[in-house]
Formats: C-alpha cells, sequence, structure tokens
C-alpha cells in the first residue's frame, strides 16, 4: 500500500469524523434554540440578552427607521426598552427577501416591529396602531375629501402607485391603469427610494396624486411646509383588497413569556406611542375604521 494512498485515507477518516462533530455541533444549537423556545422557561430563556431590547430594523427606511434612529419605530423601540427596564439594541438588515429569516429567526434580536396583523410568519404581539392607505396631493386640486379610489374625480388623472400594493389591484378593476404610474415596490431602500420618487414627482407635477401607505404619506405630508396634503382612504371596494391594517411587532413562535411582557409595554406605553405616531403624521384609525387622526 503506498503512502500516497495512506494519506488519502488518513485524511478521509479525518473527514469523516469532522463531519460527524459539525453535525452533532449543529444538533446541538438547534437543541439549545428549541429548548430555549419551549413554553414555560421564562422569558430569560427566550431572549437572545434578557438585558437588551434587541430590535431587527432597516437601517434606510424612514419614516419607520433608519440607522440614525430618527423613524418613529426607533422612537417607540427607546419608549418600550426605557419602560421594560433594558437597554436598547438595534441589529441593522435592508428590509428585503428573507429578512425575518436573516434577522429574528437567525437570533440576531428578539422584536420585529412594523409586522401586518395576523401574519404567521411571525408570533404577533397585540396591535400598537391602526392605519390606513392615504392619497397624497397638491392641495386645492380637487382631490379634498375622496375617500375611496372608485372616487369618479379620478379619472383620467395622472395617478402615482407602488406596484404590488392593495390600491394598484383596485385602480386596475377601475380601470385607472392608463394613467398609473407605477414605482417599483422590491427595492433595497440603501440604494432608491420609490416613495420618495413618488412625493418627488408628485411635487413636480408630473404626476396628480399618489396613492401611498399612510404612515408613509402623513410623514412626507407633515413635512412638506403645506405643499402637500393627504385624505385616508376609509371606504374599502366590496370586493377588492383591504386598506386598512394593524400593525403588531413580531417576536419568535413560541416566545411565550416574552410576547405577555412586551404586549403588557405596549398597553402601558400606547398613550406615548400614539402621540409619536401624531407627530411623524400617521393617519390612525380605531377597530371599525373609523378616523382617530386624520394624519399629515
Amino acid at each position: 500500500m503506498s503512502r500516497h494512498f495512506d494519506v488519502r485515507a488518513e485524511r478521509g477518516r479525518h473527514a469523516a469524523w469532522r463531519s460527524v462533530f459539525l453535525a452533532l455541533g449543529l444538533l446541538l444549537v438547534l437543541a439549545s434554540r428549541a429548548l430555549a423556545q419551549a413554553p414555560g422557561l421564562g422569558i430569560g430563556a427566550e431572549l437572545v440578552d434578557p438585558h437588551v431590547f434587541r430590535v431587527c430594523a432597516d437601517p434606510n427606511d424612514l419614516p419607520f427607521s433608519n440607522q440614525a434612529r430618527q423613524g418613529f419605530e426607533n422612537r417607540i423601540a427607546a419608549v418600550l426598552a426605557k419602560d421594560l427596564g433594558k437597554k436598547l439594541g438595534f441589529t441593522w438588515q435592508p428590509q428585503v427577501f428573507g429578512f425575518l429569516r436573516m434577522t429574528l429567526y437567525n437570533y440576531r434580536c428578539d422584536v420585529v416591529m412594523g409586522i401586518t396583523q395576523g401574519s404567521t410568519r411571525v408570533a404577533n404581539s397585540n396591535a400598537y396602531y391602526r392605519s390606513t392607505y392615504a392619497l397624497i396631493f397638491r392641495p386645492h386640486t380637487g382631490f379634498d375629501g375622496i375617500q375611496s379610489l372608485e372616487d369618479p374625480r379620478l379619472k383620467g388623472k395622472r395617478i402615482g402607485i407602488i406596484a404590488g400594493t392593495p390600491p394598484a389591484t383596485i385602480l386596475a378593476e377601475n380601470g385607472l391603469l392608463d394613467h398609473v404610474h407605477a414605482y417599483e415596490l422590491s427595492v433595497n431602500l440603501r440604494f432608491f427610494s420609490p416613495a420618495r420618487s413618488l412625493v418627488h414627482d408628485l411635487e413636480r407635477g408630473k404626476i396628480d396624486i399618489g396613492v401611498l401607505w399612510g404612515p408613509i404619506a402623513g410623514y412626507f405630508a407633515s413635512r412638506s411646509g403645506g405643499r402637500l396634503a393627504i385624505a385616508p382612504l376609509l371606504h374599502e371596494s366590496s370586493e377588492g383588497p383591504p386598506m386598512a391594517f394593524g400593525i403588531v411587532m413580531g417576536v419568535r413562535q413560541g416566545a411565550v413569556a416574552w410576547r405577555r411582557t412586551l404586549n403588557a409595554a405596549i398597553a402601558k406605553e400606547q398613550p406615548e406611542i400614539t402621540r409619536i405616531l401624531e407627530s411623524y403624521g400617521v393617519p390612525l384609525l380605531d377597530d371599525r375604521n373609523h378616523v382617530i387622526f386624520a394624519g399629515g
């Protein structure tokens, strides 16, 4: 038997044992994570760091969050961290495809804010606000008071929409796509902001009116110096997709004690959370979709 063959065989044995050890290590990691999520072990076992309120967020997504902590989700997180007696920490990750897998479920944080209520990808906290899509337009251009995308005043108008959102479906059903200017939805916000582009085109007169998720529309209108106004879309099509949504915080499935603790903090700090949302111009609705705050 040659030495060359012996060396190859020895390397093969080392590789086999290395694979076994790696597999065992992976099983131990998965078992420890599963154990941490087992009900009844308490909040400390459910968190990455029980002393830190750790949030995964987009580093460049105003009005929600940015790395300078200027978004309303940054400010709400600070309120909750203080209430819980924890330090505040952010893990930054662009909200592109795979965001939850790379962050919350990779144990890089314990909470993700701004999740649509009813999402099955995470365990839902109680809703901390409810909002709706809204029209954004230049004041005194004939759009004040519109509450539905079926309003005849929209016929023939140049309408800006974010592609793939519920309003795009409704506009198609009402035969308004001929005059629609669509902005790409799935983009990395480090390089391009479709909402900002829509607002810029609106201010320049390239489009007559835009349709945006209420918190985004309200934010830009509230900081436009009166150049822009919004109208919450309160009347949904009977057959179309919903326009209003409750917003929750997402935690890992099985984090029972942590979700309970988070819900208690949200309830206690709800007045301050609402004040922060209003300061960013976010239109707010109650559970029956009645306006609490018109936004903008």
